[in-house]
């Protein structure tokens, strides 16, 4: 099996995701950039450009069908993953509330957010477990921690909330193994979720998911972090 260390990101065509990209391909990862829209590839390209070991891969992770596609790739491709970044994200419903929410709304949130990420990490936990020190970040918000979240939000917090206990769950499920599974809440960032008003940038906010990303032997698993530290459910 190769040496190389292989790392795929969803939702990478923007954003947290992008930034992440960039930082793994230049730390000497192969990174597989993954989105919904064809627009990654062209991300993909400026990276290579870049001289960046960036490879582009469609990816919906709220389509079953996607998920197993991407992982055929990365099996015939690469025969290993070290490092799974679930940071594909959707709905910040700031105009709604429980009490007028549009459900098709929050059942695609936890389409995307929740149930995406679950079953991406099922695909491709063969490839995960061939790594000798897989690790599986999901970029997570303190919208979703019960004792620091606002009020609205309520299809993204919710989702966000449901992804914090899949990480505490799976975790659990591979403490006897070398996967670890932690959540990342990258804060306030300037991103198109965030807005330029944002007090940190992408920068800051993507090198929190690195260091999850980049955990020694033996380091946290089931925590949520953010610039390595651990905070509020």
């Amino acid at each position: 099996m190769s040496t190389q260390k292989i790392a795929l990101v969803t939702g990478a065509n923007r954003g947290l995701g992008k930034e992440t990209v960039h930082q793994l391909a230049q730390k000497g990862f192969t990174v597989i950039l993954t989105s919904r829209s064809e627009a990654g590839r062209e991300v993909a390209e400026e990276f290579k450009n870049l001289r960046l070991d960036v490879v582009f891969h469609q990816l919906d992770v709220g389509n079953g069908q996607s998920i197993a596609e991407v992982a055929d790739f990365v099996s015939s491709e690469y025969g290993h993953l070290d490092v799974l970044i679930n940071n594909a994200g959707i709905h910040y419903d700031t105009f709604q509330s429980t009490l007028d929410a549009d459900m098709s709304i929050v059942e695609e949130a936890l389409r995307v957010n929740t149930l995406g990420p679950w079953k991406l990490s099922k695909a491709l936990m063969p490839m995960l477990r061939k790594s000798t020190a897989g690790r599986i970040v999901n970029v997570s918000s303190s919208s979703g921690s019960f004792k620091d979240s606002w009020p609205g939000t309520p299809a993204y917090s919710m989702s966000k909330a449901a992804l914090n206990m899949l990480t505490m769950k799976m975790a659990a499920d591979l403490q006897d193994t070398n996967i670890l599974v932690n959540s990342v809440g990258p804060g306030w960032t300037r991103t198109a979720m965030g807005g330029e008003n944002a007090p940190r940038s992408v920068e800051e906010g993507a090198a929190s998911i690195i260091w999850a990303a980049l955990l020694p032997e033996g380091g946290p698993s089931g925590g949520f972090f953010r610039d390595g530290e651990a905070i509020s459910w």
